[in-house]
């Protein structure tokens, strides 16, 4: 399962409501052992999806741990996705970071970085294992896709696969792939058959074949059950084509993808500036593609800032634009949104809504 926490929802600038985009994931595994749940909470491993400025300040008022990140993923060099990054960087080096931390970006985010520890005295106290996006794309053949993969321990590990987009610079969006396994022993099966408990049990459940103590041979696949979950969460930086994301978008849960402006307001910047194209999605054009591509469940995000809550234009013009073209399930994403996505929820018909929850305000949770 994965629990999603918006931290910011904006498009270029901040607004008194929401701030540029971040978002977050946590990667939960509802098997994990331990009494002390407050403690599991505070544990959880997460990673971060583009860091815009001030995405330090949306992260105290959640329970989001700089000590628990895992990774930083950012799509694109845009300002407004990633001028949080060294500060976010500092803070955790200033509250004692130690362990090594994933960074994916483009390789300009290496020479913004480089930048700043010249010229600012920034000293990291934990090592930044940079991974170069277009390293990763050209080392890609038609057995090998690029993706990065995080292993919490042997039954939970998490995926990253990479998507080039269409934007004014290069951008990117990553498929999310959370697979949790599960080894469940059958303890009537081998009191049956006359196994009492023992260490053999858990060599068992391990997958060790193991030989009783009166000669006989037991193999590890006749008593253990082998499940495994997924849920897959596809999350995209800027783009004016989300026909870029067809292959990625086939097995995913959830699809989320900026919808900056409504169409009506995208054509009229397009028509008033012909030799300048923002190159983002109208919320129509994204909506077309998830009906076209039967996109189930589609968070939409990343709004121009003249989309207030009560002025006009509103964000229900965002959402009448989506919904003139789509019959899914549709979220608006405001900041501190949190969502759980569980991959292997049960269809109900023709639709995977249980798959998406929508859980509230962060602020408002702040212990779950």
């Amino acid at each position: 399962m994965l629990k999603l926490t918006f931290l910011g929802t904006s498009a270029g600038v901040p607004t008194k409501q929401r701030n540029v985009t971040a978002l977050a994931i946590e990667c939960l595994n509802p098997y994990s052992s331990g009494t002390n749940q407050q403690q599991n909470k505070k544990s959880r491993p997460w990673l971060l999806i583009d860091c815009g400025e001030g995405t330090q300040h949306q992260l105290l008022h959640t329970k989001l741990s700089l000590h628990q990140l895992q990774a930083i993923c950012i799509t694109h060099v845009h300002g407004d996705h990633c001028y949080g990054l060294p500060g976010l960087l500092a803070s955790a080096a200033m509250s004692g970071r130690t362990a090594p931390l994933i960074l994916l970006a483009p390789k300009a985010i290496a020479t913004l970085l480089d930048a700043l520890i010249l010229t600012t005295e920034l000293h990291f106290s934990f090592v930044i294992k940079f991974m170069a996006i277009e390293d990763l794309l050209s080392e890609q053949d038609s057995k090998n896709k690029a993706q990065v993969t995080i292993s919490f321990d042997n039954q939970h590990q998490l995926e990253i696969d990479i998507t080039p987009l269409s934007h004014r610079v290069p951008s990117y969006g990553f498929g999310i792939n959370q697979t949790i396994s599960r080894c469940h022993l059958d303890k009537d099966k081998l009191i049956a058959d006359n196994i009492p408990a023992s260490a053999l049990w858990g060599r068992l459940q391990q997958g060790e074949d193991v030989m009783t103590e009166d000669g006989r041979k037991l193999r590890s696949t006749d008593y253990v059950d082998n499940e495994s979950q997924r849920t897959r969460v596809v999350v995209a930086g800027d783009n004016d084509t989300p026909e870029c994301l067809n292959n990625a978008i086939a097995d995913a849960d959830l699809l989320i993808h900026e919808a900056t402006y409504t169409h009506e307001v995208l054509n009229k910047i397009q028509a008033k500036n012909p030799d300048f194209d923002p190159m983002h999605s109208s919320a129509q054009l994204l909506g077309r593609f998830a009906e076209q591509f039967s996109v189930r469940n589609l968070i939409m995000t990343h709004f121009s800032a003249r989309y207030q809550s009560f002025d006009n234009p509103n964000m229900a013009h965002i959402r009448l634009d989506t919904e003139s073209v789509y019959q899914g399930n549709l979220w608006l994403a405001a900041d501190f949104d949190q969502y759980l996505v569980n991959g292997t929820a049960e269809e109900e018909g023709d639709n995977i809504a249980s798959r998406v929850q929508y859980l509230g305000s962060a602020r408002d949770h702040k212990n779950t």
